[in-house]
């Protein structure tokens, strides 16, 4: 049992063509190499292993079976059929080097591979989380990467509209629940208007989501900022 609980379940990003369906076969093929099942039709009604749900033989409501089939036909019967057939073919290929192991060692298909690499000089990008070729690993990477400067963009951008809110109020002498909760009256409004003008043109808040701070309608801020533009115009 210590394949399935050994270890924690992990997942990987997976290069669609050529190694998704390759997976797929390899991973519901595990049973009947290991000796579990002794034939392809009782890997079918075999509940440990996803193959079962793809053929329609088992149900699980977690496991995706669509995507799998609409790889092989748009009409199920005959997807299933194409399946089939499929995993059938890979019944003798035994181990895949190119399907297990470390993100290099699958991506080159194999420690042999990576050896000649190595001694070549020849640099391949790889991450154990990817399946996938050296230009693949790299995009996933990038776009990773780029998904969290926007994330630590974004979160600088909110620290830095609840620091000026409150160091603005704090200035003025007001209240932030007074200013950012739609409350009238000339002084709260006119430092609302202040802290309106600062959020939106020099922190490059919309004038939508500056409203929705200080708790009141875009026309308002948009009012406000205009006013400001006009002080600022006439000094």
């Amino acid at each position: 049992m210590g394949h399935v609980f050994q270890n924690r379940y992990k997942s990987i990003v997976c290069e669609e063509d050529p190694y998704l369906l390759e997976l797929v076969r390899y991973v519901h093929l595990n049973p009947l190499r290991g000796g579990l099942v002794k034939s392809l039709e009782e890997l079918e009604r075999y509940p440990w292993s996803g193959h079962g749900v793809i053929v329609g033989k088992l149900q699980n409501q977690w496991q995706e079976r669509g995507y799998v089939l609409k790889q092989f036909g748009r009409e199920e019967r005959q997807a299933i059929r194409a399946y089939r057939k499929f995993i059938g073919e890979g019944e003798g290929l035994g181990r895949r080097p190119d399907l297990i192991g470390g993100g290099l060692v699958r991506s080159m298909g194999g420690w042999s591979r990576v050896l000649s690499l190595r001694g070549s000089g020849e640099e391949v990008a790889h991450d154990s989380r990817i399946l996938g070729s050296g230009d693949f690993v790299q995009a996933v990477i990038r776009e990773a990467e780029e998904g969290i400067a926007r994330q630590m963009r974004s979160r600088r951008k909110e620290r830095s509209i609840e620091r000026v809110i409150k160091e603005m109020c704090k200035e003025a002498g007001v209240k932030e629940q007074e200013v950012c909760g739609g409350i009238r009256g000339r002084r709260i409004s006119e430092e609302r208007g202040r802290i309106a003008y600062c959020l939106n043109r020099e922190i490059g808040l919309s004038m939508a989501e500056t409203a929705r701070r200080l708790g009141v309608g875009t026309s308002a801020i948009g009012m406000a900022i205009k006013r400001r533009d006009s002080r600022e115009g006439n000094r």
